[in-house]
């Protein structure tokens, strides 16, 4: 996994009312109603990280 499917979950995230923010170390922060929910690698060193930030995500309530 790479950034082309970061990005393609952070657009998914967006448009299930998720705020995606850039953080100063190019990590990209999730929010969900002011609450801080994950935090995405901007450049995942292996497939676990990405897959497990989206298990904490869809208990969080993401649909994807």
């Amino acid at each position: 996994m790479g950034n082309k499917e970061i990005k393609n979950l952070i657009k998914a995230l967006e448009a299930q009312g998720f705020t995606v923010v850039q953080s100063k170390s190019n990590h990209y922060k999730v929010y969900k109603g002011g609450r801080l929910i994950a935090t995405l690698p901007a450049t995942p060193s292996d497939r676990r990280s990405l897959l497990n930030c989206i298990a904490v995500l869809r208990r969080a309530g993401y649909n994807g």
